[in-house]
C-alpha cells in the first residue's frame, strides 16, 4: 500500500513542479489492486515490447497480446514484433546528437532493441540502420523466451479490467479497440499522416552512373559496388581499413561512405520534379477514408514527396535531394541534385530511397522513379504507402509518467502518446513498463531528469499547449540549454548538453538501483 509518508513525498514533488499526480485514495486504492497481479501490455510493437521487457526484467509478470499474425495491419507483412513498417534507419548514433544520446539512455536503462539493433545493424554512415527481418526475429524470440513474460497471439477487442495495464497498441490500432481507446480518453485524440519510401534491388542498378560516398568527402570502411551490383573487394582486402572517425553510440561507427548517389543536371532534376508535381496520388486505404485528403496533416520528417515538390522547384533541391558536400567523381564537380539510396539488409542487396516517403500510385511511382539517373531498371522490391498514424492529446491527458491522469494504472505508450520515431515510441514504452513495476510494489514514480533526452520528451508531452500539441521526436530543441552564454558551434552544443543528458540519466539509474 501507498504509505502516508510516500504519498507526502510525491505531493511535495509535484508542487516542486515535478510530476503530476493523483489523489491520495485513487493511488492507495490502485495499488491495493495490483498485488500479486500480472501486468496486461496490449501491442508487440516498439513501446509494447521495452513496456513488457523493463518490467519483466526488474521481476514483474507480464501478459502481452499481440493480433499478428492472426490480424493484421494494411502495412504489417509478417507476425514478428517490433517489424519495421517505415525506414530502416533509427537515426544518428552521434553522441553530439539528442538521437544519439536517446539510444544510449535506453541502453543505459536496460534496452532490448538497443542492442539488438546493433547486433543486425547494417552500413548508414552515421545512422544505425537494420536489417528488417533479422531484427525483428531476435526481438521477438528474446520476449517469447523471457521466463517472466507470456504472449498471447489474439485481437484484444475489450478493454481488460487488469491493472497496471500499458496500451502500445501503435498508430495502427485495430478499430474495434481503438474505439475502446477513444471511450477511455474522452475522444481526446489527433491524428497525422505517415509515408514510406521504396525500395530498389541492388543488382538492378546502373552502376556506371550512380557513385558511393558520404558527404563532404567522409571515408568508407566498405568496398564500392560493381555495375552488377557486387562488392568490389573481398574481406580480407577491406578488413582494418578506413576506420570510421567520432565518437557514437556505444562505440558504433560514425562516418563512413555508405551511400549510393543519383547525380541530377538541372534539365534532369527539373523534368523530374514537374513530373512529380503531376502525378497520380493513391487512394486512402479504407480505414482512412473518413479523412480529409485536402486537409491531411503530415508529420514534418515524413512528408510525402510529391508534397514537397509541390511546395516549389527548389524544395527538394535544398532538401531531400540536396547536394551539399557530394562532388561526382565523374565530373569532378557537385551535381545539381541527388537522391541517396541506403543500404537495407546486411548483403548490400536491397537499398531505400532516403527523404522519398511517397503515396502515388505504385504505377507512377514506377514511371516517375525510373527518372533518377541510375534508376532505369530499378527492381521495386517495395513500394511507396502511406498511414494514418492517431496519437491522444497528451497534455490533457497524461502525466509524467504517460499514465492516464483519470484512470490510475493504466498506461499509454509509444506514438500514441505523442512521440515520433521508433527509439522515442521504445523509449515511452520502457518508461511506462518501468513505471507499471514501480506502481505495484508502491514506489514513487520515476521520470529521467528534465537535462535528459527521455526526460524531456516526458516534459514536452506534458507540458505542450494542449491547443497546439503535435508529435515530437527527439531533438535538442526539448532539451533545456547550458547555462551560462550562448555556444555558437552546434557540434560543441550538442557535445555538451550529450554529455551533461549522460551524467544526469546515470545518477537517474543509481537511484533506481536504490530503490
Amino acid at each position: 500500500m501507498v504509505t502516508a509518508s510516500l504519498y507526502s513525498a510525491w505531493h511535495a514533488l509535484a508542487l516542486a513542479g515535478g510530476v503530476r499526480y493523483h489523489s491520495r485514495k485513487r493511488i492507495g486504492r490502485a495499488v491495493e489492486s495490483m498485488a500479486e497481479t500480472e501486468i496486461v501490455v496490449i501491442g508487440g510493437g516498439f513501446a509494447g515490447v521495452e513496456a513488457a521487457w523493463a518490467a519483466a526484467e526488474r521481476g514483474s509478470k507480464v501478459r502481452l497480446y499481440e493480433m499478428r499474425p492472426d490480424k493484421n495491419t494494411p502495412v504489417h507483412r509478417t507476425g514478428d514484433m517490433a517489424e519495421l513498417v517505415c525506414s530502416n534507419s533509427f537515426k544518428s548514433n552521434l553522441l553530439t546528437n539528442a538521437s544519439g544520446v536517446l539510444k544510449e539512455e535506453m541502453r543505459r536503462l536496460g534496452s532490448l532493441i538497443v542492442p539488438i539493433a546493433e547486433r543486425n545493424r547494417v552500413p548508414a554512415g552515421e545512422a544505425l540502420a537494420v536489417d528488417r527481418e533479422p531484427f525483428a526475429r531476435e526481438v521477438t524470440a528474446a520476449i517469447e523466451a523471457h521466463p517472466n513474460i507470456t504472449v498471447v497471439r489474439e485481437e484484444v477487442t475489450e478493454l481488460p479490467a487488469a491493472r497496471p495495464l500499458i496500451i502500445a497498441t501503435g498508430p495502427l490500432t485495430s478499430d474495434v479497440f481503438a474505439a475502446q481507446i477513444a471511450h477511455l480518453t474522452g475522444g481526446e485524440s489527433l491524428s497525422f499522416y505517415d509515408a514510406v519510401a521504396p525500395t530498389v534491388a541492388a543488382d538492378s542498378l546502373d552502376m556506371c552512373k550512380i557513385f558511393r560516398a558520404s558527404r563532404r568527402g567522409k571515408g568508407s570502411n566498405l568496398p564500392a559496388l560493381t555495375a552488377d551490383g557486387e562488392s568490389e573487394a573481398t574481406e580480407e582486402a577491406t578488413a582494418g581499413e578506413g576506420e570510421p572517425d567520432g565518437a557514437g553510440c556505444a562505440g558504433a561507427p560514425t562516418d563512413s561512405a555508405d551511400y549510393l548517389n543519383c547525380p541530377f543536371e538541372k534539365d534532369e532534376y527539373l523534368a523530374f520534379w514537374k513530373a512529380l508535381t503531376e502525378a497520380e496520388l493513391a487512394p486512402l486505404h479504407d480505414f482512412e477514408q473518413d479523412g480529409n485528403a485536402a486537409k491531411m496533416v503530415f508529420f514534418e520528417m515524413c512528408v510525402p514527396v510529391e508534397e514537397l515538390a509541390r511546395r516549389g522547384p527548389k524544395t527538394l533541391a535544398f532538401g531531400a535531394m540536396k547536394p551539399i558536400g557530394l562532388v561526382d567523381p565523374r565530373t569532378g564537380r557537385r551535381p545539381y541534385a541527388v537522391v541517396q539510396l541506403r543500404q537495407e539488409n546486411r548483403e548490400g542487396t536491397l537499398w531505400g530511397l532516403v527523404g522519398f516517403q511517397t503515396r502515388l500510385k505504385w504505377g507512377e511511382q514506377r514511371r516517375i522513379l525510373s527518372m533518377i539517373p541510375g534508376l532505369e531498371n530499378a527492381e521495386f522490391v517495395r513500394f511507396g504507402v502511406m498511414h494514418r498514424n492517431t496519437y491522444v492529446n497528451a497534455p490533457r491527458l497524461l502525466d509524467m509518467t504517460c499514465q492516464l491522469i483519470q484512470h490510475p494504472g493504466v498506461y499509454l505508450a509509444g506514438q500514441m502518446t505523442g512521440v515520433e520515431g521508433y527509439l522515442e515510441s521504445a523509449a515511452i514504452g520502457m518508461l511506462a513498463g518501468l513505471s507499471a513495476h514501480r506502481l505495484t510494489l508502491g514506489l514513487l514514480p520515476a521520470v529521467p531528469p528534465r537535462e535528459t533526452v527521455l526526460g524531456s520528451l516526458c516534459h514536452y508531452l506534458v507540458e505542450t499547449d494542449p491547443k497546439h500539441f503535435s508529435p515530437m521526436n527527439s531533438n535538442w530543441g526539448v532539451v533545456p540549454e547550458i547555462p551560462g552564454p550562448p555556444i555558437r558551434d552546434k557540434r560543441e552544443k550538442g557535445r555538451r548538453k550529450g554529455e551533461r543528458a549522460l551524467a544526469a540519466f546515470d545518477l537517474f539509474v543509481q537511484s533506481l538501483e536504490r530503490d
